[in-house]
Order: structure tokens, then C-alpha cells, then sequence
């Protein structure tokens, strides 16, 4: 069986998101933190969270200044992230990338004390599924952007680097010291090692184990964790029992055989998912992250590279408004749900108490929309209904394996329904699918197991609502590709009617 492979772009996300967690004070701990949702929280809210959970460093997916702003002065070291859609502008222009290093990252440092340390230059923009659209302007955004921190005079301070899946490497074989860097790349990837080399920037990389089992049913699923697996890889005398250590040696072997061995390397993302599939759920993701944690805080490392390493978890929160293009899965990331509340037990080394939840989260009213209970199943307006409130809202929690796949199909038709009504502020229209939906002040939540109706939390743009102030350790409701698309109708339909009907 390959257990080492050219990562695609679900696998080698997985990894990446946990080995985040490592903490010391020169290798802290740190945690992506995307904003892809209908109700994110209020950034000061979220810094807050950050350093109460004893995070040291951040992972930022664009320059957002609402997010910089509220991380001026906080003493979070921060990577600030360039979105694909912008390299090409950014490799045709050094002033462009002039212009960029002024307004993000200059201005935030000198007038209001964000400590930049990174800059990240794209996001997995080599991935296989992107077809090469990357390949010609990555390299020259990196370069320029480069040139242009020079020019600032913070290319001592700043370091530029560029966040890659783990599929630009893979090994022949199931041992980590076959590795070398994808062919159709290899030249490319050479040159961008060099230039990280020369400037003394990291290798970046993103691994996740979770999608090893996404993708292959006959992975050893304890291969996936970080204990428990009974037949491991002796690669020379090398002994590898879990994906992570083999897949990260992969990189060093890769880096190693073309002269760059000791280039410095950091985790940007590694994680487990809690819903959306039939593996990705709060006990698996537990295991994960806390056998990860594990190590890091001992500074275990790998085979090839014993210590500790720099890494970033993947990730913070839930975000509702992801792409599912690679699983439904990617909307359930986050060691925390939507509205800061801890998904589980998770020690990070920093607080023997456990994570800290967000705190002040006010909520909408207490009250759902549901499939009316004197509705009928075979209504015609059910189908359409239910395909329409899934397009336009969140449903990856109804599934096989999931933690609303027990519903029934009245159930399933109330939980679309819904994620329509709170993703839309509980406005009165959003419940009124024709003839079949009623709005409830009782939770419709069922009372064993995981399955929780959320009630959204208030933002700036959802207005007061008739919603309540709770802490939000107190809530009863559950909530990561980072382009938002359209979710076909048909692709809800499917999943509605393969698991329920």
C-alpha cells in the first residue's frame, strides 16, 4: 500500500492545519484564522479570544485592515496572506507590490504596531486541480514583494513565503527518503527554494492526514493519528508509525537531495475536521489535535528533523461560507464553533483550564423555522424548498457519518430550513417556504448526540433581531480552498434525498 503520495489537495491540507500547535517562545504556537462566514465574529472579540487562549502567533488569508487594525499592539506575531487572485497583478508590477508593502504591511507596523513577521504569497497556488493557472506569476509576486520589503526596509524584519499543499512533493514509494518535488514542477520549485534559501525565508508547507482517509478507503486509519498503529515504516532504520512525520520527512528528504536541507520549514496548516464526513467528527478531531499537541509541546519532531518546529492549527473558528468544492467537510475546521464555543476537552499547553471561549457574544432570538408538522412529505414544494435553502445557507451537516445524519426526513427539512432562517437574521421572510414551514420558540434539536439547530450570533449587519446577550459558553447550537463559490441546488438535492429519503 502507497502511504506516501503526491498529497492532493484535501490530504495534505489536514496535516498541515495541526502541526500549527507547537509552543514555545521562539517556536509559539499558532492557529489560521479564516473569515469566510455569514456571521463572523467581531475581529477585537476574536484577538481577545487569541490571547486568552495563549496563541503567539496568527495566520491571516488576506490583509483584511479591520483585522489588522485589531491586531495592533496585541502581541501576536502575524502572517499576512496575498490571495491567488492578486499574483498575477503583483508579478506584472514591482510597483504593485510596492504599493501593496505600503498600504498592508508598512502602514500596520509603523502607525499601528501589528508585528508582521511573514508575508504569504498566495495559498496553495500549485495545487494539481488548479490546472498551472499559478505557475507563471508566483515566483514573480515572491520575488517583487521581496523587492519591495527591501525597499520599505523591513526584509530583516518581514520574510516572505508562499503556503504550499503537500502534493508538490511525493515519494516513490511508501518511504519518506524516495521523496523529491513533483516533476512537472521540479525546475520551478527549485528556483523558489533557492530564492527562500537566499533570503532566509521558510519553506512553507499545509499536511493533513484527515484527507488521506477522505480520499483512499483502504488507508489505515490509525496510520492517520499520532498512536495506535501496529505495523510502521522502517525507512533504513527510520521508523514511521503515523502519516505526519512521514509526509513532512518526505519535504525534507525532497529539500535535502537538491542541496537545501537545512532550509528552515513551517507548518502553516494542520487539523482535523469535526462534521461533513463520516471521519471528520469531535472524537476523531480530539484525538488528532491532542496526540499533535502531544508531541509539540515535548518537541518530538520527526525522524529527520528532531525539535521543535514553527506551526500553524487549522484553524479557529468554523466558517459557514467556505467552498465545499473539496468536501463538506471544509466548513468545520475550527477548534471552536461559529460563535467561539469550544468543540471539546483540547489542551494547547498554555492553560490547564482548557480553551477559552469568545466572550460578550450576543445571539439572535431563540427561535427556529421548521418543517410545519402538519405539512406533508409528498408536498411538491418540499424538493425545491429544501434545494433552495441548502444553496443559500449551510446543510454539510446532514449526511451519511455526520452529526445530523440520524434525522429523520421531517428533520433533515427543518434543519435546512433553518440554516436559511438564521443565515437570513431570522427574518420573518426567510420562513416562508410555501405552505411548509413554521417558525418555533422550542429548540428542535434532537436531545442525544451531536446534532444542534444553531441560532446565529448578532453582527454589525444582522441588526439587534430580538436577540438575547449569553455567554457563550452557554450556547446549544453548532456551526474549510478559501474562494467562496456557488453550491449547485443539485448538490444538495442529492445529498438530502441519498441520506434521508
Amino acid at each position: 500500500m502507497e502511504l506516501i503520495k503526491g498529497i492532493s489537495f484535501g490530504g495534505f491540507l489536514v496535516s498541515l492545519l495541526f502541526f500549527n500547535v507547537l509552543v514555545s517562545t521562539v517556536f509559539g504556537i499558532g492557529v489560521n484564522w479564516g473569515t469566510q462566514a455569514t456571521h463572523p465574529l467581531p475581529a477585537p472579540t476574536v484577538v481577545k479570544m487569541l490571547k486568552d487562549n495563549g496563541f503567539e502567533k496568527v495566520k491571516l488569508f488576506d490583509a483584511d485592515p479591520t483585522i489588522l487594525n485589531a491586531l495592533g499592539k496585541s502581541g501576536l506575531q502575524v502572517m499576512v496572506g496575498i490571495p491567488n487572485d492578486m499574483l498575477a497583478s503583483l508579478a506584472g508590477s514591482v510597483q504593485a507590490a510596492e504599493n501593496w508593502v505600503a498600504q498592508n504591511v508598512s502602514s500596520h507596523i509603523n502607525s499601528n504596531g501589528v508585528d508582521i513577521r511573514y508575508v504569504a504569497v498566495g495559498n496553495e497556488p500549485f495545487l494539481s486541480t488548479y490546472n498551472g493557472t499559478f505557475l507563471a506569476t508566483t515566483y514573480p509576486a515572491l520575488q517583487n514583494i521581496q523587492s519591495a520589503l527591501i525597499k520599505a526596509g523591513l526584509a530583516n524584519r518581514v520574510k516572505v513565503t508562499i503556503p504550499l499543499n503537500a502534493d508538490v512533493y511525493g515519494s516513490s514509494s511508501q518511504n519518506p527518503s524516495d521523496g523529491d518535488f513533483r516533476s512537472d514542477i521540479h525546475p520551478l520549485m527549485l528556483e523558489i527554494v533557492k530564492f527562500l534559501s537566499d533570503n532566509g525565508a521558510p519553506f512553507t508547507v499545509n499536511i493533513y492526514p484527515f484527507i488521506s482517509l477522505y480520499n483512499d478507503p483502504n488507508f489505515p486509519t490509525d496510520y492517520a493519528f499520532f498512536n495506535g498503529y501496529s505495523t510502521p515504516i522502517n525507512d533504513n532504520g527510520r521508523i514511521y508509525d503515523n502519516v505526519f512525520d512521514a509526509n513532512l520527512d518526505t519535504l525534507i528528504w525532497s529539500l535535502q537531495k537538491n542541496g537545501y536541507g537545512n532550509l528552515s520549514i513551517i507548518i502553516g496548516e494542520i487539523g482535523w475536521p469535526t462534521d461533513g464526513d463520516r471521519n471528520a467528527n469531535l472524537q476523531n478531531a480530539q484525538r488528532f489535535n491532542q496526540g499533535f499537541m502531544a508531541r509539540y509541546i515535548k518537541g518530538t519532531g520527526t525522524p529527520m528533523r528532531p525539535g521543535k518546529s514553527d506551526a500553524y492549527l487549522f484553524g479557529l473558528i468554523d466558517e459557514d461560507a467556505k467552498s465545499i468544492q473539496p468536501g463538506n467537510f471544509e466548513r468545520h475546521w475550527g477548534i471552536f464553533y461559529f460563535d467561539g464555543t469550544a468543540k471539546y476537552q483540547f489542551n494547547l499547553g498554555t492553560s490547564s483550564k482548557g480553551l477559552v471561549p469568545a466572550s460578550n457574544v450576543r445571539y439572535l432570538a431563540k427561535k427556529w423555522c421548521i418543517f410545519s408538522p402538519s405539512a406533508s412529505l409528498d408536498d411538491p414544494q418540499v424538493s425545491p424548498s429544501v434545494a433552495y435553502a441548502c444553496a443559500n445557507a449551510d446543510c454539510t451537516s446532514l449526511g451519511y457519518g455526520t452529526s445530523c445524519g440520524n434525522l429523520d426526513a421531517r428533520g433533515n427539512i427543518s434543519y435546512a430550513f433553518n440554516s436559511y432562517f438564521q443565515t437570513q437574521n431570522q427574518a420573518d421572510t426567510a420562513c416562508k417556504f410555501p405552505s411548509i414551514s413554521a417558525i418555533t420558540t422550542q429548540d428542535p434539536s434532537p436531545t442525544q448526540g451531536d446534532c444542534k439547530f444553531r441560532i446565529m450570533i448578532q453582527t454589525t449587519s444582522s441588526g439587534g433581531g430580538g436577540g438575547s446577550s449569553s455567554s457563550s459558553s452557554s450556547r446549544s447550537s453548532s456551526g474549510v480552498g478559501f474562494l467562496k463559490k456557488p453550491v449547485s441546488m443539485m448538490l444538495f438535492m442529492f445529498m438530502f434525498f441519498f441520506t434521508i429519503l
